[in-house]
């Protein structure tokens, strides 16, 4: 444990990004998983709205640096072929 008090702090505050980075991956990962859900179901419309709910959540996630932004970009690309793939 740190002696100096600034780096108490420091280690508080990054713990609770780590927990609010840790909550916002799952929710991606889950957005991803109800797109390929909807994909294997061959529901084309349900799978477009899940690609768009997912790719409004990638997008967010980069924004506030919790994943790259070619990451999301590859993300959601990936999604898209996916859904794609109904049509």
């Amino acid at each position: 444990m740190a002696n100096i008090k600034s780096q108490k702090k420091r280690i508080i505050t990054a713990e609770k990004a780590r927990q609010r980075n840790r909550a916002v991956r799952s929710e991606l990962k889950t957005a991803v998983k109800k797109v390929r859900a909807a994909v294997e179901a061959k529901d084309v419309e349900a799978a477009q709205d899940a690609a768009n709910k997912a790719g409004r959540l990638l997008d967010k996630a980069a924004s506030k640096g919790i994943i790259h932004k070619n990451q999301a970009a590859q993300r959601k690309s990936g999604v898209q072929k996916l859904v794609n793939t109904l049509k």
